[in-house]
């Protein structure tokens, strides 16, 4: 069985931040260089914006790629090349200039492999930015008579070089097995790419670019007599308050779990699945009354859960939020917008959105954002009335839209002309027909009502959880 290797930061490693700090280091140093002197033009642009943005590139990566997707800290090294091979252009000697091409086109080439899984040690890494450094330090610098304009260049220098040696100190090895994914370029931190769906597949999301407007409206009845002895029983057995809304979530999951279609969401126009984590979001109430605040959960669940777990994670969720003295994560994140001025906050939001299209959020912002998610449900029973067609949200990613209402009876006429009283609840769905085609999305509909006629089989693991297409 043919293994790749994945590397990985520690967070809060010393090696990390010594490299972080010697980044900033050569940031800082580069801008007071360009600050002190007469720097203009094309010189502007090679030696001053390429690595500034090599720099800072490289330092967001590492903070907010560092632990699962390293090897885009790649790319600001592809910068950092580019700006160096550029300056080597200017050397007087011809051979200092190719050797010097020669070794950026090696750190290249043998960084980007590494990074990215192809070679199964990063200690080739460490003399490749040692040596060079060292022969800057010793054999160039020492004993050399500077100027303040060229020292600050070379200390610009050796700080980038530094702080790359310790990242390479620093990367963690694992082992991945043949079949597990590895995440690769154009994958997100909430998601991994689909690169083989059909042409109409990756072309729909840049004809129909909105959620809102790329949005079927779904009706539904469930007859419930099934469920109702079925939520008995879990009460029986000791769960508390498990409910309609229970068997809803659980029903979902485990339709995930057969149907992982259902788990892919649109953004940048690119199609994504987000595999075994299943995002279900919920708008809930301190308190059961008009002038309580709302504030949204999210509760991440794994397609082999069974209902049980479901209601485990959900009410533990729930009863966090309601025994929090304080305001949620999402609260807060919400009140430290409410303090920016309208237009501020409008160019701010802006700028998250082309973040977002970009994959650049970091994965804390998307873990409290309730616009991104796999799964969005209402309760429109908790307040007694009929469902509603609610919207999807252009901002985020939430590709699936639940509201169910209250239960409702209805005579109805059987075959022999008897007639019997039966319960249904109504749920309406609103979903990004993107995603998948509407005979995928029936295929999920007949299955979720299998469940909800049969509750019991959600009692049991799925006997497979089916993967979604590469």
């Amino acid at each position: 069985m043919e293994n790749r290797s994945v590397y990985w930061l520690p967070k809060l490693s010393v090696m990390v931040i010594v490299s972080l700090v010697f980044m900033l280091a050569s940031a800082v140093l580069r801008i007071v260089w360009a600050c002190g002197w007469d720097v203009s033009g094309e010189l502007f642009w090679t030696q001053v914006v390429l690595p500034l943005l090599a720099n800072l590139t490289f330092l967001t990566t590492v903070l907010r790629d560092g632990r699962d997707r390293l090897f885009r800290t790649a790319v600001p090294v592809w910068f950092g090349c580019a700006f160096f091979a550029l300056k080597a252009l200017t050397f007087p000697s011809m051979l200092h200039t190719v050797l010097c091409l020669c070794l950026y086109a090696l750190v290249l080439v043998l960084y980007t492999t590494t990074v990215t899984g192809r070679i199964s040690t990063q200690r080739l890494l460490i003399p490749l930015f040692a040596l060079p450094l060292l022969y800057h330090i010793f054999v160039e610098d020492l004993g050399r008579a500077w100027t303040i304009d060229a020292l600050l260049q070379e200390l610009s220098v050796l700080c980038c070089m530094a702080a790359l040696l310790c990242v390479s100190i620093a990367m963690k090895r694992k082992t991945v097995a043949e079949g597990e994914y590895i995440k690769r370029f154009g994958d997100r931190n909430d998601g991994r790419r689909l690169r083989t769906l059909s042409p109409i597949f990756a072309v729909s999301p840049y004809l129909m670019k909105t959620r809102n407007t790329s949005s079927n409206f779904i009706e539904d009845h469930v007859e419930i007599t099934k469920m109702e002895q079925y939520i008995q029983e879990k009460r029986k057995a000791g769960l508390k308050n498990f409910g309609v809304l229970h068997v809803l979530l659980a029903a979902y999951v485990r339709a995930c779990a057969r149907y992982p279609g259902l788990n892919r969401f649109i953004a940048g126009q690119k199609i994504f699945t987000r595999d075994r984590e299943i995002e279900i979001n919920m708008t809930i109430k301190k308190e059961m009354s008009t002038d309580s605040p709302d504030t949204v959960i999210k509760v991440e669940f794994d397609p082999a859960d069974t209902a049980e777990m479901v209601y485990e994670k959900f009410n533990a969720k729930v009863q966090e939020v309601k025994d929090a003295p304080l305001n949620t994560g999402f609260d807060k994140l919400a009140g430290a917008f409410n303090l920016i001025p309208g237009l501020v906050l409008k160019f701010f939001v802006f700028l998250l959105q082309a973040m977002d299209y970009f994959g650049l959020l970091p994965r804390f912002l998307t873990k409290l954002s309730p616009f991104h998610g796999s799964f969005y449900i209402t309760s429109m029973a908790s307040l007694g009335i009929p469902p509603i067609y609610h919207h999807l949200y252009d901002f985020g990613n939430v590709p699936v839209f639940l509201s169910f209402g209250k239960k409702r009876r209805v005579y109805e006429t059987q075959r022999d002309g008897s007639v019997v009283l039966r319960k249904y609840i109504d749920c309406n769905y609103v979903t990004d027909e993107r995603i998948v085609d509407g005979f995928y999305f029936a295929s999920c509909m007949r299955y979720l009502h299998n469940l909800m006629h049969d509750p019991w089989q959600l009692d049991e693991p799925p006997a497979e959880v089916v993967r979604d297409q590469d």
